[in-house]
Parts: structure tokens; sequence; C-alpha cells
């Protein structure tokens, strides 16, 4: 009938196979409003099914309003279903993979075949078999307590800094944390101020959430505070400890200068605090929360010290801002799953995290190390580095050449993956003799092959 064929080898049932199939005629019209459909024995012995089969297949075309059965009467489509068929847009070709660099100096990348997987697989297993049932639902936007007071207790012992687990809410990652506090915060017309140049990343993250944006300039030490001006803001973003990508810590002056201004205006400060854990020279550097945990809403993650596909990082809030923030986090995803933050949680309480950064602080710090010494085997004294001697990457400056978005593509195109700063800047040119070389993920044989090809590739470009 009507030229179908039932597959019987389908995963899909029958009934459903023949509910499609006059859904289907009926919302392009082969069966118009008013039609009758034969009956459930007649349509039974035309496909060969048993009559409970297409009673089924009707049944869920009643259900969903499509047909309409009275008793004594034929079955027949109802009214106002047909749909005129349109053309569909084309679909967008799939992203290209993409090609295997040669040479890979991508930033924020730590090295994942050094974490310790079996502790980890050990831990999920363990701490799943012990969870209780309540945390297998709605636990709220807050995170598991236990999570947040081992963060608590981390933060306390390797930072010296002192919070109340209270003001700490968990995320899925830092990405996440910074668009709930961009959307906390947003007051309509009003600037965030960033910093120039800051994470490309997170400048979208701002923009796509409607802020307009004012560029803050940048320099060795960080943030140039003499820049800031309230008229018209609502927020600052500042990556102080490690400032992205220029590498600076911002000194204690320009600190009480931009805490007295966001006092004076209003305001708060956005902490993004990415990868102090990894400084190669003393501890890390003390977050600027501690100076003024009612302005500052401090932003930490787990992507860097552990591995990216974990997803979980945390806000530490003032107190005013705990109602707003519960309401938001509700009614965007409530909560991160409860599995992973158990496993984090008996990873910090064991103190295994700290010991898994202590070793990585050693791996990176040699591969820093090899980085500079390979750049003064091949370029000699024609640059100078940036920043603090922290992080998984460096800011290299060329005096005399500029480095561009075309330059960027011309080295991909030759197997190099390397990024100028100045792709990372709101307003281009200030910092365009300068590229950010990523090291973390690298071997030792990797960095020194890589820089030898992007010296013969920049010797290449100056010809």
């Amino acid at each position: 009938m009507w030229g179908v064929e039932l597959q019987r080898q389908s995963e899909v049932s029958l009934k459903r196979q023949i509910y499609r199939m006059l859904r289907d005629r009926i919302l392009n019209g082969k069966l118009p409003a008013g039609e009758a459909l034969p009956s459930t024995r007649e349509l039974a012995e035309a496909l060969k099914v048993s009559r409970n089969t297409v009673n089924e297949a009707y049944e869920m075309l009643i259900v969903e309003g499509f047909v309409l059965s009275r008793q004594g009467a034929p079955t027949r489509v109802a009214e106002g279903l047909r749909l005129e068929k349109i053309a569909e847009p084309a679909l967008q070709k799939e992203e290209v993979p993409a090609p295997a660099f040669r040479a890979d100096f991508r930033t924020g990348q730590p090295d994942l075949q050094h974490f310790p997987r079996y502790q980890w697989q050990q831990i999920l297993q363990k701490t799943f078999k012990e969870m209780p049932s309540t945390e297998f639902g709605y636990s709220g936007p807050q995170g598991l307590p236990r999570l947040r007071e081992e963060i608590a207790a981390w933060l306390y012992r390797s930072k010296g800094l002192a919070v109340d687990a209270r003001d700490i809410f968990i995320t899925a990652g830092a990405t996440q944390a910074l668009h709930l506090v961009a959307g906390l915060l947003h007051k309509e017309g009003k600037k965030i101020l960033i910093e120039d140049p800051c994470n490309i990343g997170i400048l979208q993250t701002f923009l796509h959430k409607g802020y307009p944006i004012a560029p803050i300039p940048v320099d060795e030490q960080g943030l140039r505070t003499e820049y800031l001006n309230g008229k018209e803001a609502c927020a600052v973003y500042v990556t102080p400890s490690h400032q992205f990508p220029l590498g600076g810590i911002l000194p204690a002056g320009r600190r009480a200068a931009l805490i007295r201004f966001a006092r004076e205006n209003g305001l708060y400060i956005m902490e993004d605090d990415y990868d102090s854990e990894f400084r190669y020279y003393g501890d890390p550097v003390a977050p600027l929360y501690a100076m003024d945990p009612g302005r500052v809403i401090y932003v930490g993650t787990f992507s860097k010290v552990l591995f990216p596909a974990l997803r979980i990082g945390y806000v530490i809030l003032p107190g005013a801002l705990h109602e707003r923030w519960r309401s938001l986090r509700t009614y965007t995803d409530v909560q991160n799953p409860p599995f992973e933050q158990a496993a984090l949680a008996e990873f910090l309480h064991t103190r295994k995290l700290d010991r898994h950064i202590g070793k990585m602080k050693k791996v990176y710090g040699e591969r820093r190390q090899v980085l500079l010494s390979t750049l003064k085997e091949y370029f000699g004294d024609a640059w100078s580095l940036w920043g603090d001697a922290a992080g998984l990457h460096l800011a290299i400056a060329f005096p005399g050449l500029r480095f561009d978005d075309a330059f960027m593509i011309g080295s991909r195109q030759n197997g190099i993956r390397v990024t100028p700063v100045d792709h990372h800047s709101i307003r281009k040119g200030e910092h365009a003799n300068k590229l950010l070389l990523g090291y973390g993920h690298l071997k030792p044989d990797e960095i020194r092959k890589g820089i030898a090809l992007l010296h013969r590739f920049m010797n290449y470009k100056n010809e």
C-alpha cells in the first residue's frame, strides 16, 4: 500500500515505522485534511503485520493530534497540518582537522602525558563507590561542600589565601566562570575595562555578552592603572599574578591603586588567576583578592594544573553577590556533575595535587630553560624576554621585526604554530614585535626542533 516497504531488520520498531510513514504523508499533503485512513485490519493485511501493530501506530497518531478518531467512524486526518516544503539551508562544511604541525608553540597547553591517570582512575572508582545516593540528585549551584572545603584548604597552604568555603562556587572551568560573572555584573551600556593585550577568547566572551570594551594598556609590569577611567564602567578584568600574554606581575602599588579605583567607582574587579601555580623562582604570587575580598571576584581553574577536559574551575565571590550567582547558575545549568568534583576533593585531600604540581614545576622549569637556551643559540642577542619566570609560555620581543596575523597564517602554512602578541591586542601595533611561545606540552627535543624551524622561517621571511 502506497509503495511502502517496512524495514523489518531495522532497530526502529514496525509500529513507529508505520506511524512515521503516515505522519509524513499527512504533513506533505498526500493525506489531506478529512481523508479517512484505511481500517486497521486493511492496513495490517496490506503491510503483512499484526493488527495490534497498526493499532499502536494509529494510537500514536491520535495522541499527537495528527488524526481524529470517533467510535463507529473512520479515523480521519486532522485539519491544518499540511506544511509546505521549503529548501533546506546548505549544510556548512565540516571543519577540516588542523594539520599536524612540525612545531607547535600553542599557549596554555599542559603536558598531559605526566598526569597520574592510574591514581585518578582509582580515586574516581573509590569516590563513586562511596558517594551517597543523595549526591546523585540536584546538589545546587554552589558545588559539593567537601570540594569547596578542600579548595579553601589548598589555597591557604599553597598561596596563603584565607578563604571561607562558603564563598567558593564550583564552575565548569574558568570560561564558564567568566561567562557567569559577566552576566552577574552586566549593566546596560556600561563598559568592562580590560587589559590590552588580553586573552582573545576572554575578550570574545565579554563581547558576546554585549559589553562595550574599554582597553587599558599593559606594560612589562601589567595593567597601567593611570589609564583607568571609571566613567561608564561596571567592572575591571585583570590577570595580576601572570598577565596574559605578556607575563608581568602587577606590583603592590598598582594593586592598591586598582582597588582604590574600584572602591571609588563602585566596581568589581575580575581576577583571572589562570596559571600562577607554575612559578619557577619563589612561591606563587599572592592573589589580588587577599587585599580586598569585598571588591575582587577571584576566578581559578584546574585545567592547567591537571587536564583541560576536567572542566572544573571555581569562583570566590563577595557575599553581596551570592544570591544573584545562585539564581543565575540555577537557570543556566544548575551544577557540575558530582563525580569529578568528589574525585578532585579526594585528590586535594590526599595532597596528590600538591605533589603533582611540584613535579610539573620541575618539568616545566627545565623546558623553559631549554627554550631560552635554544633561542640564544639560534637568535643570539636579537631578542628579549618579557614577564616573570612563570606559566607555560614566553613572550619574546624581536626589536625591529613585526608579526601580524599574516605572519601567523604564513607560519602555519609552513607547519609552525606560533602566535603573535598582536593577535591578542585590541589596539593593534604596540606589541607587534613580540611572539608567544608555549612550551608546557613540548619535550626538549621538540622545543629545539621547533625553534630551528621558526628561525629558518623567520630568516626566509626577512630576506
